[in-house]
């Protein structure tokens, strides 16, 4: 495997667990003083359910890089507004609400894109036209 080819398969990933570890960040906020202790780990893991959708939206991408492109970038192209009016709706706010995009979903939509460079790479070099 040459090095572009390395890189175009190992940087997707990495960059998806790095956008699942931070989403997951989120769910911190479930810890909360006024709840028992497996309240707040039963709200924890209920606020981890995005992350472990998104492991397993990794692990499809990780072994067919086509359909787990497809995947992120539908992901991150139908959140993006959903997101965006959320956002807005609190802070009012457009620059900020377009951060918050870039922060959430931009990662995602990233991802998929970079899972498809991945397999499209991968099919030049094998000389197949299959997904």
């Amino acid at each position: 495997m040459e090095s572009s080819s390395k890189i175009f398969y190992w940087l997707p990933r990495i960059l998806c667990i790095a956008a699942i570890l931070f989403i997951s960040l989120f769910a911190l906020d479930a810890f909360s003083p006024g709840l028992t202790f497996w309240q707040q780990i039963g709200a924890f893991l209920i606020h981890l359910i995005p992350s472990f959708i998104l492991l397993a939206f990794l692990a499809v991408a990780w072994k067919w890089e086509y359909w787990g492109g497809i995947l992120f970038l539908i992901l991150g192209i139908v959140f993006t507004p959903i997101i965006f009016q959320h956002n807005f709706s609190m802070n009012h706010s457009v620059w900020i609400s377009l951060g918050i995009i870039l922060l959430i979903t931009f990662p995602f939509i990233l991802v998929g894109i970079l899972f498809l460079i991945d397999h499209y790479k991968r099919q030049k070099m094998s000389g197949s036209g299959q997904h």
